[in-house]
């Protein structure tokens, strides 16, 4: 099976009332463990790729283990670019084999974001490729993207028709309280389902996005912290209120954040249990196996994607 695009994966998880885990990949252990886990409950995946994942790893190292993964799982697999910030960067993930590309204007005056996000969608659709554009800024800290609180904004909801019918993007993130990175509270977790319910009035049928949306959870946090780290007040979005999203509008939930935190703790308690140990593949194992054990989580019991693949 080669890579797909969202189109039918979104279609059917908008009338299905779940949400495709989108998760963020930079290397071999994290694409076997998340793949693994769609694997075994048949689930449908997108797998993205940050421009930093991209400078580490190597756009055809990731491509090729993304492939192999297709070969392993015989799943339907998204490639997609995460937070492009230009055309040309989006431009080279099309060439390159991506089948999903993120414009992310966000940062832009509303006029300048829709030249943006066209240019890409013109190229995009050219080749066969979706798009992914942004309205509204998420705060908070992951890879190239640093947004302080006083720059991030709520996304408006009477701005999403004109832009999505001027741009002719696929799928549509938006800002409505979550934000990235492991900080992402300071008191009580808020999202604004307002928005989104006044987005998905608007836009129906149309498929959105929620970037920012990994639950730190704090098993992860607090065996970091037991083992050397130092990850004090990490919070994430609770996982009732993803599952909420993902009976709505919502069809597209990137995790990040729980990925890293699950891989960090596992290999920071294997250090702490063997400190003999200097074998790569001693520790690196757990870690995928956390990371798999997450993603199954998740797939079933957050994004209510199991068995649809």
């Amino acid at each position: 099976m080669p890579l797909v695009t969202t189109t039918e994966m979104f279609k059917k998880a908008y009338e299905g009332g779940y949400a495709i885990g989108a998760f963020n990949v930079n290397n071999m252990e994290i694409v076997q463990g998340i793949t693994e886990a769609a694997k075994e409950v048949n689930a449908p995946l997108i797998l993205q790729v940050s421009s930093g994942a991209r400078k580490y790893a190597k756009h055809t190292y990731l491509v090729k283990l993304v492939e192999a993964a297709i070969e392993e799982t015989g799943l339907p697999i998204c490639l997609h670019l995460d937070h492009g910030d230009s055309f040309e960067l989006c431009k080279s993930c099309i060439d390159g084999g991506f089948t999903s590309v993120m414009i992310d204007g966000s940062h832009l005056p509303f006029e300048e974001n829709i030249k943006l996000t066209k240019q890409v969608v013109d190229y995009a659709h050219a080749h066969g490729v979706v798009v992914e554009g942004e309205l509204g800024r998420l705060a908070g800290i992951e890879d190239a993207v640093n947004v302080s609180e006083e720059d991030a904004a709520f996304t408006k909801p009477e701005e999403v028709e004109e832009f999505v019918s001027r741009t002719g993007v696929d799928s549509l993130a938006i800002a409505i309280g979550t934000s990235h990175g492991a900080y992402k509270f300071k008191g009580e977790a808020k999202l604004r389902f307002d928005i989104l319910e006044e987005v998905a009035r608007r836009l129906p049928g149309f498929p959105i996005v929620l970037h920012g949306a990994s639950s730190v959870i704090p098993e992860f946090v607090e065996k970091i912290n037991k083992y050397g780290g130092n990850m004090p007040g990490a919070k994430g979005v609770p996982e009732d209120m993803l599952r909420k999203a993902a009976q709505s509008a919502v069809c597209k939930i990137n995790i990040d954040s729980d990925l890293r935190l699950a891989m960090t703790a596992t290999i920071r308690e294997y250090f702490a249990q063997h400190p003999d140990h200097f074998d790569p593949r001693q520790y690196l194992g757990p870690a995928r196996q956390a990371i798999k054990d997450l993603v199954k989580h998740k797939l079933i019991h957050v994004l209510g994607c199991a068995g649809k693949a």
